[in-house]
């Protein structure tokens, strides 16, 4: 082999790493655009998820308020109407100081200003139990005594000590009932013992 041949020889080679380092090179850019790319994505994820965790927070600390002030102000409005009821009230012990004061005044006061405080109730779902001469109703009534009466039929309200209340058709107070019971001188099947005989 002559040096022509060895530096041919060598020229080629030289040739072919320097070809295989380019090679590489853009083999790497690649590699590096995409790690870049990658990067970039992985930032802008990071940047996303922080955000909509602030948003969340932001969004909890809002609705945690807004229960609060549900619940401190949700009886503003019940509370803005019976005002008049409140007012009626004072101007009627007001007047009943007055000179010149009567009783039948006093009464006709008392009667707007309880038709006021009903109506009012009633705008919020508030309802009066008053059940004489119903069935007796174990869920909305208190039975407070029974008593025979052969006027009523047994398990009927007699009387209504004290009224009962519903709140949107949910019993707040049990109405307290007197309950009717079979009189004595009747037997199991109903018929008077008296008739009988």
């Amino acid at each position: 082999m002559s040096d022509n041949d060895v530096n041919a020889d060598e020229v080629e080679k030289s040739a072919e790493i320097e070809q295989e380092e380019q090679e590489i090179t853009v083999d790497d850019i690649d590699m590096v655009e995409s790690l870049q790319q990658a990067e970039a994505k992985l930032a802008d994820s990071q940047d996303q998820m922080l955000r909509l965790k602030a948003e969340m927070e932001n969004l909890r600390r809002r609705s945690t308020r807004e229960v609060e002030n549900a619940h401190k102000y949700a009886l503003e409005r019940f509370v803005q109407d019976l005002l008049p009821v409140i007012d009626s009230l004072e101007m009627g012990r007001d007047a009943s100081m007055a000179e010149g004061a009567t009783l039948e005044k006093l009464q006709e006061g008392t009667d707007l200003t309880l038709k006021m405080l009903l109506s009012t109730i009633e705008k919020f779902g508030i309802k009066a139990v008053h059940p004489e001469g119903e069935a007796f109703d174990p869920e909305l009534h208190q039975a407070m005594t029974m008593l025979e009466s052969s006027e009523h039929a047994p398990n009927t309200v007699m009387n209504v000590m004290q009224k009962g209340y519903l709140l949107n058709e949910r019993l707040v107070r049990p109405a307290m009932v007197v309950v009717s019971k079979a009189s004595a001188d009747e037997d199991s099947s109903g018929t008077n013992i008296d008739e009988q005989a």
